[in-house]
């Protein structure tokens, strides 16, 4: 009954934003046709109409998320009519005028001076990387549609504000990873990603309005209940950690996860790790500067997203710009509730006791390096040689 029910007001709220739906696609093919905007998947969505919407993953009237199907391929469709995220942590609007959102680069740009602004952004979002120019080339021929080794105006407006959706930048940064989403088109402002089969760890999330009427604890014995066996819980957890290693220290420098939770880790149907939801990851080069010479009282004043949390120092009254717990801290945070019940009983002391070790992690760079790193390999080891020469390796 209560699944039923949680079903039945999420169905609501969807419905409720079915007028948001039709005018995310309006806008996106009114700009197409209009010459505004370009994409890879604009005349699939707007011409061919091989590109569909079917039902919203999303109860969010700024960030829509949607399934949908792609030439009979289940795909996610994902479209912001919002401002990009705003460092000062000011509210989100509900609507971006056309002329904010597309407005840069301007007619008469020469291609140097839209290199010049991609190299720019680049470095202002994830800091002086000796491969950003590489990153550069990459965004540069995504942006070329039609592959005329040319970047028209309309192409360089879309991929310009594209790279403002923080999900976005981060998904074309870490392509090439294993455990992140793969991007198969956009248009305009609305981008096209894989479909994640399990888009959570657990299958039951409580919306916020009946988490007054359900108890914690059913739900969470439902999602128990509900959960992959244990060796394939062992298979996506190593999976996570893996995820954890690639965002640490990669190519592109370091990127922190700003909202852990069990909602925005997902998996396939092979139980290997997908990161469903990228949004609050964010790099260490954005916070960093969020956080210089901020003003605090305490140290929640020095938070950015919902946990990226540094200390204040209260004789100045100003935060210090390292972030308190490190990625590696707060996977295990989860791990604790996802991987511990149902563990073999001949592993389960040791697992405890190196998650504990694993959740007292600092994140001062003191720390960083070889010791969470040999935490990180310790746990991965664990759990690989129980589930290893078997049918979940």
């Amino acid at each position: 009954l209560f699944i039923y029910l949680a079903d039945l007001l999420g169905f609501c709220s969807c419905f409720l934003l079915l007028t948001l739906c039709f005018l995310c696609l309006f806008l996106q093919c009114d700009h197409y046709r209009r010459g505004i905007i370009s994409g890879s998947s604009c005349k699939a969505l707007c011409d061919q109409k091989t590109l569909s919407l079917h039902h919203c993953m999303s109860t969010s009237s700024t960030h829509q998320v949607y399934v949908g199907l792609w030439n009979e391929r289940p795909v996610v469709i994902k479209c912001s009519i919002e401002d990009p995220v705003n460092i000062d942590g000011a509210p989100e609007t509900l609507m971006r005028p056309e002329m904010i959102l597309f407005d840069k680069p301007t007619r008469g740009t020469s291609m140097d001076e839209f290199k010049e602004m991609l190299h720019s952004f680049l470095k202002a979002n994830l800091g002086e990387q000796t491969s950003l120019s590489a990153l550069m080339d990459r965004v540069i021929t995504l942006a070329d549609v039609n592959q005329d080794s040319k970047v028209s105006l309309a192409e360089a407006k879309s991929i310009w504000a594209l790279l403002h959706i923080n999900e976005f930048l981060l998904m074309v940064a870490l392509q090439e990873k294993e455990h992140t989403p793969k991007l198969l088109g956009f248009c305009g402002d609305l981008y096209v990603t894989e479909r994640v089969s399990h888009s959570s760890l657990y299958k039951l999330e409580v919306p916020h309005y009946l988490q007054t009427i359900i108890p914690e604890a059913l739900s969470s014995s439902l999602n128990h209940w509900l959960a992959p066996s244990w060796p394939r819980r062992a298979r996506i957890t190593i999976g996570l950690l893996e995820f954890v290693e690639e965002v640490f220290h990669g190519s592109y420098g370091t990127f922190l996860i700003c909202d852990a939770s069990l909602y925005h880790v997902g998996y396939n149907a092979k139980y290997d790790c997908k990161m469903a939801n990228l949004r609050s990851v964010v790099s260490e080069a954005v916070v960093r500067v969020f956080l210089k010479g901020r003003r605090c009282e305490n140290n929640l004043d020095c938070t950015y997203g919902k946990d990226c949390t540094a200390t204040c120092d209260r004789l100045v009254k100003q935060c210090n710009t390292e972030v308190v717990q490190p990625n590696l801290a707060k996977v295990c945070v989860l791990l604790q509730d996802f991987l511990l019940f149902g563990a073999p009983s001949d592993l389960r002391g040791d697992l405890e006791k190196q998650l504990r070790t694993c959740v007292t992690l600092s994140g001062l760079a003191s720390q960083m390096e070889v010791h969470h790193s040999l935490v990180l390999n310790n746990l991965k080891t664990l759990l690989w040689k129980k589930i290893s020469n078997t049918q979940y390796s």
